[in-house]
């Protein structure tokens, strides 16, 4: 049940293990929120363009978004978002890119039905 969707700049394309990532984010979100690891499902998303602020700099995103079935607390989703930021750059090589990091754990939709 927990969809985790990774949106990260193509330039990080090399510089991002997103395997990793993931195999290092189920186990937490199941500890943090109580989900089943075999329900964690990431997929990642290539942004093709990234801009910040008035587009000097060559910036570059990593934004990860994990929807949950209602029913946790405020508290625990925070704690889970923190946790993302903290793998995130742990999987993240190094770059000359100022890479802006972002994470937000939210309820799923009633409307939500997986078949």
């Amino acid at each position: 049940m927990p969809q985790i969707t990774v949106e990260y700049s193509e330039s990080l394309e090399d510089a991002f293990d997103r395997r990793g990532f993931a195999l290092a984010l189920h186990p937490v979100v199941v500890e943090t929120v109580s989900a089943g690891l075999p329900a964690c499902k990431t997929r990642f998303v290539r942004a093709a363009g990234f801009v910040a602020g008035d587009g000097a700099a060559d910036d570059a995103v990593v934004h990860v978004e994990i929807a949950l079935l209602a029913g946790r607390t405020d508290e625990a989703k925070a704690r889970l978002s923190e946790a993302v930021l903290d793998i995130a750059r742990r999987y993240l090589a190094p770059t000359r890119s100022t890479v802006h990091l972002s994470a937000e754990t939210r309820d799923l939709d009633t409307s939500y039905r997986k078949g």
